[in-house]
């Protein structure tokens, strides 16, 4: 005859042990984070010429929505898009993290300043082995210049106009822009484009900040651990037995 405080005992500890399991799951870190989104545009024109402020265009966030869309940019004189695309998604099983965005005929004219751009891609992947980025492009021309359509991370080029007394410098173009972020996570834009801000020129040719597809990813969690899928259901299932067990043991005296 088992004792009753024993047999309690027993139902104390399958009661315990289901706890841990459980826990197990529910205590494991949260996946990293992950967004996108397909522009983002502060411009001036030359003397005239409206302002533009636009974005972020079609933003896509792992926590959701985790997709985005925009058929095309609004109207407006100095930028133009066409289809704006965007993703970012986590799986919550491995801790990975993948955004992603694409924007389309992208054109833009600021003063003496042509860019355009067949398509424009950013990726960023974290997994536990750490956070990686992309940038492509399809036929990017830059002032009547066709540049690389995969760059090295930060590419830099100056932008220069002709002036009455030689080139002008009134920006620059990063190419495939990498940031790793004071949170661990990495931010992809495939282009940036900064124009004379706050400077005199910049008034009389025109002025602002330009992104392009940017994608934000990482860090990537740990997996989540023990009891998932198959292995849950067997420790819950042992568990129940354990539990009939010991409530037979106590009702046989």
């Amino acid at each position: 005859m088992i004792p009753r405080w024993h047999g309690t005992k027993l139902l104390v500890g399958a009661a315990v042990a289901a706890t841990l399991v459980l826990s197990a799951t529910s205590a494991s870190a949260a996946p990293g984070d992950g967004s996108a989104y397909a522009a983002r545009a502060t411009l001036s024109g030359p003397l005239g010429v409206p302002t533009v402020n636009l974005g972020p265009i079609a933003p896509a966030d792992a926590d959701g929505p985790t997709t985005g869309s925009l058929a095309s940019l609004p109207a407006n004189t100095l930028l133009s898009a066409g289809l704006a695309t965007t993703s970012a998604v986590r799986d919550d099983s491995t801790g990975v993290v993948q955004s992603q965005a694409t924007i389309k005929d992208v054109g833009l004219t600021l003063g003496a300043l042509g860019l355009s751009a067949g398509s424009l891609d950013a990726t960023c992947t974290a997994t536990q082995s750490g956070n990686t980025g992309t940038s492509t492009f399809g036929s990017l021309v830059v002032l009547g210049e066709t540049l690389a359509a995969n760059p090295a991370p930060n590419t830099v080029r100056s932008v220069s106009v002709p002036g009455p007394l030689g080139p002008i410098t009134i920006g620059s173009i990063t190419l495939n822009e990498q940031t790793t972020n004071p949170d661990g996570s990495l931010t992809v834009n495939a282009l940036h484009l900064r124009v004379l801000p706050g400077s005199i020129i910049g008034t009389l040719v025109g002025q602002g900040d330009v992104v392009f597809s940017s994608a934000t990813c990482g860090p990537a969690a740990p997996p989540i651990p023990l009891a998932s899928g198959l292995g849950l259901w067997l420790g819950l299932g042992g568990l129940v037995v354990v539990a009939v067990l010991a409530r037979r043991r106590l009702t046989t005296r």
